[in-house]
């Protein structure tokens, strides 16, 4: 079955698509009946998405930088010294909105897309006219990884991003067990966990699953496994 969606999957596409239909939404009010309360709660929406979108980013970057580099003061090589990760400078959050705010974009989108007025020319620059994909392609995802060896001995997850969220991360450090890993929203992730003792070696193990709208989604990647050493 196909239909057709014009909003992303994705959080950094909706913060795209929500900041365009924002920004043009006033310029269509008159035609379609929309209210100037509700061209200034998009506008209000699209600020106050990407201020966040762009906090949580940062600070997952920022997070992942902090680990490496407690990591590196635990086992790193004592005359390398990296420099200290600065927390990122994010700014005045913008005044709160209501939630569900891609809920209520959609409910103005199909009151302007119901109108006997309605124009394609229209619906594409406020973009709503999306592509007809098959309704049922996110059950379908299946992440293509791959792993090696960086940063002195670490295991690197490679791994693309497609239209989803982030990917779950799961390990197998030579138990026979799954275990939770991490959730990573920018390819690639490098596992930190310390390295087996001097002079040994261990197999370990990945598996990956696509998140989409803070759920898993689709199916798990095949696993790829490396050797590990002290």
């Amino acid at each position: 079955m196909s239909k057709k969606y014009f909003l992303p999957r994705t959080d950094n596409q909706k913060a795209t698509w929500l900041t365009n239909f924002s920004n043009k939404l006033a310029g269509y009010a008159t035609k379609y009946g929309i209210t100037a309360p509700d061209v200034a709660d998009m506008q209000a929406c699209s600020t106050s998405f990407n201020y966040w979108l762009n906090y949580l980013n940062q600070y997952n970057e920022y997070l992942r930088k902090v680990i490496q580099y407690k990591n590196e003061l635990r086992n790193g090589e004592s005359d390398k010294i990296s420099v200290v990760p600065a927390p990122p400078a994010v700014g005045v959050a913008p005044a709160a909105v209501n939630p569900g705010i891609f809920s209520r974009a959609g409910s103005l989108a199909q009151i302007i897309k119901s109108n006997h007025s309605y124009t394609l020319a229209d619906g594409n620059d406020l973009g709503l006219e999306g592509d007809e994909i098959q309704e049922e392609n996110v059950n379908n995802l299946k992440p293509l990884i791959n792993v090696r060896l960086v940063n002195g001995g670490h295991p690197e997850i490679m791994w693309v991003k497609k239209q989803s969220d982030g990917i779950d991360i799961q390990v197998d450090r030579n138990t026979g067990q799954w275990q939770f890993l991490a959730t990573d929203t920018v390819p690639n992730y490098i596992d930190t966990a310390p390295l087996p003792a001097p002079g040994t070696g261990q197999t370990w193990k990945y598996r990956c699953i696509y998140r989409s709208d803070d759920a898993q989604v689709g199916m798990w990647s095949d696993t790829v496994s490396i050797t590990v050493a002290g």
